[in-house]
């Protein structure tokens, strides 16, 4: 996987964009790769939460010239070149939602530019940190396109409505220190030594909770930002009463009352349709 390296450390896995030389742009490799990826991390059951960080200078400089490449994708001239481009671009979106789609939380940690693609993917990300300096920007209106991955779509739901127009009209930079006033990141590191330290701290924090109440917060926060209260709150009704899992209460109030770790099960682990008949 020459886009990303992922490293794991218990249940916290590490994923880490790898072409610095190319400010971490995403190229063919990484949106072949990365859906599977998450999707094998989650297969485990092991893995309680994900940091995605980017080597180098910059986070990501969005999308790499090379998934262009040959034009075809681009072409619009017919009905069925539109059919196809209207795949490709469902294809691009379905591989960032898989950050939404895992059971455990996925924390992004941002240096210096996170543009285009690259905001899309962080968009997607339940958590947020970012060094000084660092700057987030919907660049495809500099180009003279519309972003259409997942940005005007997910962030909305966290940025004021006239904030995102401004970012999707005017092509302007949304800086770490508005971002985090705006309530974009959850915090502001001085560097990326000490953001990098901060999200892994953040992923263990996450870790040491009960991996069935987490993932459950999870989707029901997801599902209640794209339903209305009433159906969030049947939702969760519901949810509650699959996940509920006494052994893990009594664990967590255990650890609180002697001031231990608590001791979870892992999730379970999720074998494919073609699995599961081996």
């Amino acid at each position: 996987m020459s886009a990303f390296e992922i490293t794991r450390d218990g249940p916290i896995a590490h994923l880490r964009l790898s072409r610095p030389e190319a400010s971490n742009a995403l190229d063919l490799s990484f949106w072949r790769d990365f859906g599977p990826a998450l999707k094998a991390l989650d297969a485990t059951g092991e893995v309680r939460a994900l940091v995605i960080s980017g080597g180098g200078r910059n986070f990501c400089a969005g999308m790499d010239i090379s998934v262009f490449s040959g034009g075809a994708i681009l072409q619009t001239d017919t009905p069925a070149d539109r059919q196809a481009f209207h795949q490709a671009a469902r294809e691009l979106q379905d591989t960032l939602s898989w950050v939404e789609k895992v059971r455990f939380p996925v924390i992004a940690a941002v240096q210096g530019a996170c543009v285009g693609a690259g905001l899309d993917l962080v968009s997607a990300c339940d958590l947020r940190l970012a060094a000084a300096g660092a700057y987030f920007r919907i660049e495809e209106i500099n180009i003279g396109m519309m972003a259409d991955v997942g940005s005007l779509q997910r962030l909305p739901h966290v940025l004021p409505e006239a904030v995102v127009r401004e970012l999707a009209y005017l092509g302007t930079s949304l800086t770490a220190d508005r971002a985090e006033r705006l309530g974009f990141v959850n915090a502001v590191l001085p560097d990326p030594e000490a953001l990098l330290a901060a999200a892994l701290e953040m992923a263990q924090a996450v870790a040491a909770k009960a991996p069935l109440a987490i993932s459950g917060s999870k989707a029901a926060v997801t599902y209640a930002r794209d339903h209305t209260v009433a159906e969030g709150l049947e939702w969760a009704a519901v949810m509650q009463g699959s996940i509920w899992n006494t052994a893990d209460v009594l664990a967590a109030i255990q650890a609180r009352a002697t001031r231990q770790p608590a001791e979870f099960a892992a999730l379970a682990p999720l074998r494919g349709i073609a699995e599961a008949g081996e």
